[in-house]
């Protein structure tokens, strides 16, 4: 692999069913490439949790991810409500979703710090009323 391979999606708000999807795609793409499995799993649970995050709370929105040898990089980008207040959306166990979410099973509030934990670098760029794209960086280190 001597370029990046650049992958577009676009995620649908409206089915819960169809959360994490692109995350699974991204998944078996890098499995095919030969990505350290390590490596994989973390872009994979990062994905997830912001691919769940867009349908819980910003009607989908699109993926954008950028595969080079050396790192991998995802632009979840939304025009949802915008996150008010970073610093608390960041604390583990803060949640604003709804109780029909969390009777799901999501909205535990460890959306965000989850990405932050399985990334090397995670940006976010937050309007109230706009949306929200957040960028997350996963270094490939060989194993």
């Amino acid at each position: 692999m001597d370029n990046t391979l650049d992958l577009h999606f676009t995620v649908d708000g409206s089915d819960f069913t169809l959360a994490g999807e692109t995350s699974s795609k991204v998944k078996k793409t890098l499995n095919q490439l030969g990505f350290n499995p390590a490596v994989v799993r973390r872009v994979a649970i990062a994905m997830y949790e912001g691919e769940i995050n867009m349908v819980i709370h910003a009607n989908g929105g699109t993926i954008d991810v950028q595969i080079s040898p050396e790192r991998i990089v995802a632009y979840l980008r939304d025009t949802g409500p915008g996150i008010p207040d970073v610093e608390k959306a960041m604390q583990e166990g803060y949640s604003t979703a709804t109780n029909k979410v969390r009777e799901l099973g999501f909205g535990a509030g460890m959306g965000l710090p989850n990405m932050k934990k399985y990334t090397d670098e995670m940006e976010i760029e937050t309007t109230v009323g706009e949306g929200t794209t957040v960028k997350l960086v996963i270094n490939v280190q060989q194993a």
